[in-house]
């Protein structure tokens, strides 16, 4: 994909993808806290700036995949998700913040913008929240 820059040159879809990389990873940095939660399953929340997160770089499949993993009982109620790409794969792992691991999922295909992302979640007795870690 190509696109038209205001003095008519072209630019390719690397620049383009560096760019986007850059504004996402600015504009992540902007949330602190929530205002709204936003539902994805029946005892899975996101908060703002998940539900931006998903939405712009078109990820929801990631949502799905680290709620997949948050059982209904949990012995502990904070994790940390994170997801390190490598090329067009990816690895997600959730832990407990000190590097025991409770789950891993290999990602066959992702064109996710970032290379690497880490989400907190923090369960409140009824609801997993999905938060960015300037949220928590």
């Amino acid at each position: 994909m190509e696109i038209r820059t205001r003095k008519g040159t072209w630019l390719g879809s690397t620049v383009e993808y560096m760019n986007s990389t850059q504004n996402l990873q600015s504009e992540l940095s902007q949330f602190i806290g929530t205002e709204k939660f936003y539902r994805i399953t029946q005892r899975h929340l996101l908060t703002d700036g998940t539900k931006y997160l998903a939405e712009q770089a078109k990820c929801f499949w990631l949502m799905d995949a680290i709620s997949s993993h948050l059982p209904k009982y949990f012995s502990d109620y904070f994790c940390v998700a994170r997801l390190v790409v490598n090329g067009s794969n990816a690895v997600l792992t959730l832990d407990d913040g000190n590097d025991n691991v409770y789950a891993r999922q290999k990602i066959e295909y992702t064109d996710l913008p970032l290379s690497e992302i880490k989400l907190y979640c923090s369960f409140d007795g009824e609801y997993w929240v999905i938060m960015l870690t300037s949220e928590y």
